[in-house]
């Protein structure tokens, strides 16, 4: 029980630093600026990770390469811990296979996360503070959908035709997944 709980925490505090960190990274390809709660919690989140790493691999083009290593660093060092918390059973060299693996099921989920929380904000409350936010990060995701989903009875159902082709994604990340820890596993 003492490891579930363990396990519980570690995931936990991953998911909100690396989360974080990839939101900072997503925040910034879509130029959305950072003064607003959500920039606020992301920077307070991820700068103590973020600002070092960016010493040595600084920004170029539109992304923050700082952030995406930022968010792998966290997730390798979890399942680092996750391996030693079962007794170091299996092989040390899935770890970095099994964060990236983690960095892109979490990419995925975030992009859910954020699409559901804009529709639902869309309905009840669209002129809240982080309304205009997460239109602007939901918009890249949405903009060709709706070119080929018309509006039904006046319902903008993009957002839920994007849940679905990224929980096929999923489903095909897992399977990817499967099969690579298979063939790694058999060395």
């Amino acid at each position: 029980m003492i490891q579930q709980i363990l396990q519980f925490l570690l995931e936990v505090i991953s998911g909100l630093v690396a989360g974080a960190c990839l939101l900072r990274m997503y925040m910034q390809a879509q130029r959305i600026p950072f003064n607003n709660p959500v920039g606020q919690l992301v920077f307070a989140l991820s700068n103590w990770l973020v600002l070092p790493l960016r010493k040595f691999l600084p920004a170029k083009g539109k992304y923050d390469w700082a952030s995406l290593a930022g968010a792998l660093l966290v997730m390798v060092v979890q399942y680092l811990l996750l391996w030693l918390l079962i007794g170091g059973r299996g092989s040390a060299a899935l770890v970095p296979v099994l964060a990236i693996f983690g960095v892109l099921r979490m990419v995925l989920t975030g992009l859910i996360g954020i699409l559901i929380v804009y529709a639902i904000l869309s309905w009840v409350q669209p002129q809240s503070p982080i309304a205009s936010i997460l239109y602007r990060l939901s918009e890249p995701l949405l903009r060709p959908l709706r070119k080929v989903i018309p509006l039904i009875g006046g319902v903008d159902l993009s957002a839920l035709a994007a849940i679905i082709v990224i929980q096929i994604l999923l489903m095909v990340l897992a399977s990817v997944q499967f099969n690579v820890l298979a063939g790694v596993a058999a060395l």
